[in-house]
C-alpha cells in the first residue's frame, strides 16, 4: 500500500476535538490521525441513535477502538428526549433533509461548545467518509457551529481522499466491528425496515451483524 501523506490541521494546531459517530466511520480517520502525530480526543454525543440497544452498542465499539489506540473519549449524555422534541414535524422527512440538517445542527453545536470550554481550537467529525452522507450539508452544519467561537475552526478534510472510504470498510473488517444496517435514529430505523420488506427482506435485528473478512458490505449503514 502506497504511504498516504501526512495531515497537518489548519493554522497548524496540533489539538482536535473529533466528533465521532461510530466506530466504522470513525476508525480510518483515527487511524490517520495517530499515523499523522495529531494529539485528538474523541467526543461522542449522539442522541439521535435509536433505540437505546443500538447506541450503547455503538458507543460501546467506538470506546474499544479508542482504547486500543490510547485516545481520550469523553462519553456525553444520552440527549434522546431533546433530539425527538428538535426532530418534531420532521419525521416524514427524507434522509439528507433539514430533518438530518437539524440532527447535525445540534451534535455540532454542541461539540462546539464543549471545545469552547475545554481550549480545543479546531474541530471536526467523522460523519463525512460514510458514502451515505451528504459531505457539504455536514461540512455546513460544522462550519455554522464554530463560527460563534472566536479563532474556532471546523476542519472540513475530506476523509474519502486517497482510497479512505475503502479502508474504512477494511478496517471495519478488520477488527470486526459491529455493523450498522441503518443511519441511526428511528425514521432511518423505520424508512430502512420498510424498504426491506418491501423488497422481500427480513427487519433489521439490533445487535446481531459483525463484520468479518468475508462481510460484504454493499448494504451496510456506511
Amino acid at each position: 500500500m502506497p504511504q498516504l501523506p501526512l495531515l497537518t490541521l489548519p493554522n497548524d494546531e496540533n489539538n482536535l476535538l473529533l466528533h465521532s459517530c461510530c466506530a466504522p466511520c470513525s476508525g480510518e480517520v483515527m487511524e490517520r490521525l495517530v499515523e499523522s502525530k495529531i494529539d485528538f480526543t474523541i467526543f461522542f454525543y449522539n442522541p439521535n441513535i435509536h433505540p437505546r440497544r443500538e447506541y450503547e452498542i455503538r458507543k460501546d465499539e467506538n470506546i474499544r477502538f479508542a482504547e486500543k489506540h490510547n485516545i481520550p473519549f469523553i462519553d456525553v449524555d444520552y440527549d434522546v428526549d431533546n433530539w425527538f422534541a428538535r426532530a418534531k414535524g420532521m419525521e416524514l422527512e427524507p434522509e439528507r433533509g433539514i430533518r438530518c440538517t437539524m440532527c447535525f445542527d445540534m451534535r455540532f453545536q454542541r461539540t462546539a461548545l464543549y471545545a469552547h470550554e475545554h481550549g480545543f481550537n479546531v474541530i471536526c467529525s467523522s460523519l463525512g467518509i460514510s458514502r451515505w452522507k451528504d459531505m457539504d450539508q455536514i461540512n455546513d452544519c460544522g462550519l455554522r457551529a464554530a463560527e460563534p467561537y472566536p479563532g474556532m475552526i471546523y476542519w472540513t478534510y475530506n476523509w474519502r481522499k486517497h482510497g479512505g472510504s475503502q479502508r474504512m470498510i477494511e478496517i471495519s473488517k478488520r477488527e470486526e466491528f459491529y455493523q450498522q444496517e441503518y443511519c441511526g435514529c428511528a425514521y432511518s430505523l423505520r424508512d430502512t425496515n420498510q424498504w426491506r420488506i418491501g423488497s422481500g427482506r427480513k427487519p433489521i435485528k439490533i445487535g446481531v451483524k459483525y463484520y468479518s473478512k468475508e462481510t460484504d458490505a454493499s448494504d451496510g449503514s456506511i
